[in-house]
């Protein structure tokens, strides 16, 4: 079969049993994390002028929906439980799509749901602590929990996302009221600092770092690719689903970075370690630091929710082309999930807790050493783009990327140059992700020639 045919499908599928509003939810769960809660903080250090941060902020969501928009085209046109790896496959073939769902499951997926999962541990054990590894209990014991609810289906998936979703959302809109409304004017800054900062953005950490920060607390809206075979009435219900989900999301995230800087002060906030617990202190005291808490794991747990959700579906349609992953590209009819898919994510991400009992700086580092993989592949999903609509002229696409081609070809320079910021700023860590993807280029080899060997 020609890399640009269509896969045929046997046995069970994905069936659409997702509302507009499910998937809105489970994209609004997927993109706010636990990140909204830290990078602000960064943001405002490396732009340095306010008008500079809400600026940032904006185009962080202009980008976000240009994206979409391609993504938009790409789901209708070509919908799989596989997503970007779908994509990939059709536009490049069969190896690089392997190297990027080899890399989403052993590190990019995986990873963020033990990450997302310590952190939620982190802030629970503030609440009740289980002794010297708490934090790595409650993770593995929230991994567990999540991941035998979508075990079960995903009806049950969908219903405990909104839920998260809900209470989310609620979380950030206490701190926007908190800095918008209820906070005390900040204290002017120190003459000593004003004269000494860190000067104009272009001076400092700049654009390229605010950006990186900015977007990877945008992202996870990408991930919405993995639902679209199971979205009701896809051709109009998955562009309207990322628009919206999008669209709430830029407007929460630029009035809680107005929030931070009005509760804080710009001064303050760039140097935090913890920006919304002292901005919630400051309204509340010591009761404004639980609350947080509280708000800060249920973000977590909703990121670790929507990861299981997606990221057993990109490990299902690995499965499905490799006959060396046959075993996880089983469709589970009764439940509507890839529950054997679900249950090797499980056991990766609960290795990945053990791993990082130790390690306090897990979230940092993940985010160190998965952006420049991810920003790579990202460029690549971009270009399909253009090359599936030479590839194949005729194929349907109930939704077009308006003012084509310009809005792809804005979408991919964007991520040339988010790539090539997520490497200048990591340095080094870039090659961690480089030696995953050469490891899975040796499981690539060895897949290759297993097939061969059967078929010969």
């Amino acid at each position: 079969m020609s890399a640009h045919q269509p896969t045929v499908e046997t046995g069970a599928q994905p069936k659409p049993s997702l509302s507009v509003f499910d998937a809105c939810a489970m994209i609004v769960g997927l993109i706010v994390g636990a990140g909204v809660f830290g990078t602000p903080a960064i943001v405002a250090g490396a732009m340095n002028d306010e008008t500079l941060v809400v600026a940032v902020w904006i185009a962080g969501g202009v980008f976000s929906i240009i994206g979409a928009l391609c993504y938009g085209e790409l789901a209708t046109a070509f919908p799989s439980a596989g997503g970007e790896y779908h994509f990939i496959q059709r536009a490049y073939g069969r190896a690089l799509a392997f190297l990027y769902g080899w890399a989403r499951m052993t590190v990019i997926v995986a990873g963020s749901i033990a990450v997302f999962a310590y952190l939620f541990g982190d802030y629970m054990s503030r609440v009740w602590n289980l002794g010297e590894y708490s934090s790595a209990i409650w993770a593995a014991m929230v991994v567990l929990v999540l991941t035998a609810v979508n075990y079960r289906g995903i009806q049950e998936g969908k219903v405990t996302q909104n839920i998260f979703t809900v209470l989310e959302v609620g979380g950030l809109l206490l701190i926007i009221i908190a800095g918008l409304v209820l906070a005390s004017p900040p204290p002017p800054p120190p003459v000593v600092a004003a004269a000494t900062g860190s000067g104009p953005w272009y001076m400092g950490a700049g654009l390229g770092t605010a950006m990186l920060f900015v977007l990877f607390t945008y992202g996870g809206w990408n991930d919405a690719a993995y639902i679209s075979a199971e979205v009701r009435d896809r051709e109009r219900n998955m562009v309207r689903a990322l628009l919206i989900a999008i669209s709430v999301v830029a407007v929460l995230y630029v009035l809680i970075a107005l929030a931070y800087m009005k509760g804080l002060g710009l001064y303050a906030m760039a140097r935090s370690d913890a920006v919304a617990a002292d901005l919630l202190k400051a309204v509340w005291g010591t009761g404004g630091e639980k609350l947080i808490s509280i708000m800060i794991a249920i973000a977590a747990l909703t990121s670790v929710n929507g990861s299981i959700i997606v990221g057993a579906r990109s490990n299902y349609a690995l499965g499905k082309d490799w006959p060396i992953f046959s075993y996880i590209g089983r469709w589970d009819e009764a439940s509507g999930s890839p529950r054997n898919a679900m249950v090797v994510q499980g056991v990766i991400a609960l290795a990945l807790v053990g791993l990082g009992a130790f390690q306090k700086a897990g979230f940092k580092g993940l985010v160190e050493y998965s952006l420049p993989v991810f920003w790579g592949f990202f460029l690549l999903i971009g270009i399909a783009l253009f090359i599936l609509r030479s590839k194949e002229p005729n194929a349907p696409r109930p939704f077009r990327v308006p003012l084509y081609p310009v809005l792809p070809a804005i979408f991919v320079c964007m991520c040339g140059y988010l790539l090539y910021s997520s490497l200048t700023y990591h340095k080094g860590h870039a090659l961690v992700g480089l030696a995953v993807l050469a490891v899975g280029g040796v499981v690539l080899l060895f897949a290759r020639g297993s097939e061969a060997r059967k078929a010969g």
